[in-house]
């Protein structure tokens, strides 16, 4: 064997150690990757929200798709013609949710992520607000 040949075969790792080094730089990137992962945090509204469905007896199957549901409907309120009713009508429509329990969830809503329309009809002004025929 000669030198150049020996050199050789001492820089190259053998096979089985060749695939752990690979594993273990693998490993180090993912062990990386989830440390430098933002943690998720609990928003305070949303939780209040959940909690405020669960007790006033709404069910929802996925909790991301009713706090998205509900974060609509300030939005939908906002829309021109747009009124409890309406909402609450949609919101039965696509969510199967019964007429009261769209209201709920409607009521809910609004007193959570619509602070403006809570000021307005604190104050008095249910122009907008609550437009149900024959009230």
């Amino acid at each position: 064997m000669t030198a150049e040949t020996a050199r050789r075969k001492w820089l190259r790792p053998p096979a089985g150690r060749a695939t752990a080094v690979r594993l273990l730089v693998s490993l180090g990137v993912v062990v990386a990757g989830a440390a430098s992962a933002p943690p998720a945090q609990a928003d305070p509204i949303q939780d209040a929200f959940l909690n405020a469905l669960s007790n006033a007896g709404v069910q929802y199957n996925d909790p991301s798709t009713a706090v998205s549901l509900g974060q609509s409907i300030c939005p939908m309120l906002a829309q021109p013609g747009g009124n409890f009713a309406t909402v609450a009508s949609n919101i039965a429509g696509q969510n199967g949710l019964s007429a009261d329990m769209a209201g709920l969830f409607t009521s809910i809503a609004i007193s959570m992520y619509c602070p403006s329309m809570m000021t307005s009809l604190a104050n008095g002004d249910y122009a907008n607000a609550f437009q149900i025929p024959g009230l």
